[in-house]
């Protein structure tokens, strides 16, 4: 089928227009700030590439299932930006789109080494968070990009992260030269001419409550890590009752060897400021125990996240009364994403909070041995409360402050 493709520049960001039709380099590395477009000029590209000439793309995340809805829909808007979709065979069981003149997008994960050996013919390969994948998955897979056409690419994607991570030492360390083969175009969140006020008020505000992640994320920057995972944290008295918010109770179980925790906070979304007003926790609590103490601060009627882990506590809460508690949603890097939200915040916590800010005050990443340097990967220590904490942000949305009463803050 012949295809005429007419599309707007408006649809480009202006900073990558000038490489949409540039293919002379085997890898295209485009890396800087969140929010600054890249991922989606590389989908446009790929997909201008596909439509003009039959290609096979294999797009790779680390974890297989996190396609679906990141890589994948991003293929489907741009399709259907460019008024092409309804002319694809779309087969989301699978995970694969076929346009209209034979070129296919096959999207996989580096956890299923089986079904990568059994495609062969790629003729471009598009990896999303590349700094989630080793040095090994990307040598594999660039083996891979062998099909006798012209035009074979890899393109990676990426905030940059700790200076430990393969792409730094690949391509950004002291004394490493790009070869001639390699295309490197750093960007940010000011090149993309589509980002939303709020989200670039998200990213600005994050100058004041965490400075080191504001420079990775905001301004696209590989940063040394400090030892400590927070420090957007004060401790302050306050009056919890008179911040309009929204109430958020998390539970991290726990009960020989690990304590059992329940911290509550109000979450100033407006101000990205998180009040956190109690921390509970101890070992040995039953779950029978645990529901009387969450009836006895007034949190039977609230939203409740705890840890999915231990989906028997969870029902043996709510047949104890606690009717809207809920298990967690986990995934991939769940565990980092939750603290990357926390980042977002300024959080201010009560000095009767002790456990808490104990925990703020301990709670480190781990050191690579070999560069000295602190790796994007926490200890698994000092981390009770502050997982209660991080299941907690999945309240927002629910439990508004002003609508509830006295009871809910043990007054």
């Amino acid at each position: 089928m012949n295809i005429e493709l007419k599309l707007s520049r408006r649809l480009f960001n202006e900073v990558y227009f000038p490489y949409l039709f540039d293919y002379k380099h085997r890898y295209e590395v485009y890396y800087g700030s969140a929010g600054s477009g890249k991922s989606h000029f590389v989908f446009q590209k790929i997909v201008v590439k596909a439509l003009n000439k039959k290609r096979k793309v294999l797009v790779i995340r680390r974890y297989g299932n996190s396609n679906l809805n990141s890589t994948y829909q991003m293929t489907l808007d741009t399709l259907s930006k460019f008024k092409m979709l309804s002319l694809c065979n779309v087969n989301k069981s699978t995970l694969t789109i076929t346009l209209p003149n034979g070129s296919v997008f096959i999207f996989s994960g580096c956890d299923d080494a089986e079904k990568l050996k059994s495609i062969t013919g790629i003729t471009d390969i598009v990896v999303e968070e590349a700094t989630e994948l080793t040095v090994d998955d990307v040598d594999q897979l660039d083996l891979r990009l062998r099909a006798k056409r012209d035009n074979l690419q890899m393109f990676f994607m990426f905030n940059p992260v700790s200076k430990t991570n393969w792409v730094y030492k690949r391509w950004f360390a002291d004394g490493v030269t790009v070869g001639e083969d390699t295309f490197v175009l750093k960007t940010t969140y000011l090149d993309n001419a589509f980002l939303p006020q709020s989200y670039i008020d998200t990213l600005e505000q994050m100058r004041v409550n965490n400075p080191t992640y504001y420079r990775i994320y905001a301004l696209g920057e590989f940063c040394s890590l400090d030892k400590l995972v927070f420090d957007n944290w004060v401790m302050r008295d306050f009056d919890h009752s008179k911040i309009d918010g929204q109430l958020a109770i998390g539970i991290d179980f726990g009960f020989t060897n690990d304590l059992c925790t329940i911290v509550s906070s109000v979450i100033d979304e407006e101000d990205k400021k998180i009040y956190v007003f109690d921390a509970f926790g101890d070992k040995g609590i039953t779950n029978q125990v645990l529901a009387e103490i969450l009836i006895h601060k007034g949190y039977s009627k609230s939203v409740i996240i705890a840890d999915s882990a231990e989906p028997k506590s969870i029902e043996e809460l709510k047949r104890a009364g606690i009717r809207r508690i809920k298990g967690s949603q986990k995934g991939a890097d769940s565990i980092l994403y939750g603290i990357q939200t926390l980042q977002q915040y300024q959080i201010v916590v009560n000095p009767k909070c002790k456990g808490l800010i104990e925990e703020f005050q301990n709670y480190s990443w781990q050191k690579d041995k070999l560069t000295n340097e602190y790796v994007n990967k926490p200890v698994d220590k000092y981390n009770h409360y502050i997982d209660a904490l991080r299941y907690s942000l999945q309240c927002l949305g629910n439990n508004k402050v002003r609508s509830m009463s006295k009871a809910a803050f043990g007054l």
